[in-house]
């Protein structure tokens, strides 16, 4: 059966024939889901969560032979290079990628680390990656004696790095950098703005002030979020709090009642006595906490557009079914792979930033 097939399925056969070849394939099989991920997917996973939770979930799945990640392809990287070498990491739509990641290439990095060395006078500096980028960009922080981060242990990462050195480049989320220094009690003046588009990056020196260089990449479903939303939310809903990702600009977080990872946010709002809230996240995760917790409350977008990750929502169930049952007939289909001198410095990275997070 081709793939084109399976996308004319019924929702009913779909199910059915999923948990089939989930009973079948058993404890050799684990599915892992970001929160982002369409319900039809969502609902069949073992492990849930944001990019650190599921990089957790990832190190530990020892037992499974394969590890079927519903995400984007740098999760389903960074499972790779935490498992084990027999285990089989798969990615149901291989073009299921992150515009956030593809901000930054190993040979921009590389160029902007000479032209920082050449800038800092000695100062050294700690590279910083949140984990939304390539395993290439992993493992040259791990060259380098740095780090991986993600929008849920940020400022851990942050304080870890300043006790480790002088100066931090944080790619390659500007705002998740911009926010997190901030709200550590750094001046936006003691963070530079690195953007490879420009020559030298648009640095021609470094104020001996400068703390950390910010990448200029950003989020595209973060980015439709504004000001105005959070000013039309305030006059409409004037109960309502506002819960943001720190993916989103400086002027939103800082207008926003708090801000805070994927996980943070479902936790937060789910124990909290408020009962309307805004979210300034992806659609499909605040769709489903609305459910979750409807009628008891009043949950939606903060932004009327519902901004929403596209490449999130390729990796749907017809594609999963067609993955599974490949695997049930003894195939291995969109297994991802990371060259092993990558993911040696890559792994030490990552490894850095889950005992900090311990």
């Amino acid at each position: 059966m081709t793939i084109e097939k399976y996308a004319t399925l019924s929702e009913q056969e779909l199910t059915s024939r999923i948990d089939a070849m989930k009973r079948k394939l058993g404890k050799r099989l684990v599915i892992l889901a970001h929160h982002y991920q369409l319900e039809e997917t969502f609902r069949f996973a073992d492990f849930t969560g944001d990019s650190l939770k599921l990089a957790q979930s990832a190190a530990n799945q020892r037992d499974a032979e394969y590890i079927i990640f519903c995400g984007v392809h740098f999760m389903a990287e960074t499972a790779r290079m935490l498992c084990a070498p027999e285990q089989h990491v798969i990615l149901p739509d291989t073009h299921a990628g992150c515009p956030l990641a593809e901000f930054a290439n190993i040979e921009q990095v590389e160029t902007c680390w000479e032209i920082l060395q050449s800038l800092s006078h000695g100062k050294k500096i700690i590279p910083i990656t949140y984990i939304n980028s390539t395993a290439d960009i992993k493992s040259f922080c791990g060259l380098h004696d740095g780090i991986v981060c993600t929008s849920g242990n940020a400022q851990k990462v942050l304080r870890w790095a300043f006790d480790t050195g002088d100066m931090l480049l944080f790619l390659p989320d500007q705002h998740l950098g911009r926010n997190t220094g901030y709200q550590m009690g750094m001046k936006l003046g003691e963070m530079a703005l690195y953007n490879p588009a420009k020559q030298s990056g648009g640095i021609s020196k470094l104020d001996d002030d400068v703390k950390i260089v910010l990448w200029a990449g950003y989020c595209n479903a973060h980015m439709k979020f504004s000001e105005d939303d959070v000013k039309l939310v305030r006059k409409n809903y004037p109960e309502a709090k506002i819960i943001v990702h720190p993916e989103c600009k400086f002027e939103v977080v800082q207008a926003a009642d708090l801000a805070g990872s994927t996980e943070m946010i479902i936790r937060t709002v789910s124990q909290s006595k408020e009962k309307v809230w805004a979210i300034g996240t992806e659609k499909d995760m605040v769709d489903r906490l609305a459910r979750k917790l409807a009628p008891e409350k009043k949950i939606f977008s903060l932004s009327p557009q519902n901004p929403s990750c596209f490449s999130m929502k390729l990796c749907n169930a017809a594609k999963l079914l067609w993955v599974l049952e490949n695997l049930a007939n003894g195939k291995i289909v969109n297994e991802v792979f990371v060259d092993s001198n990558i993911t040696e410095n890559a792994r030490s990275a990552l490894k850095q930033m889950l005992e900090l997070t311990a």
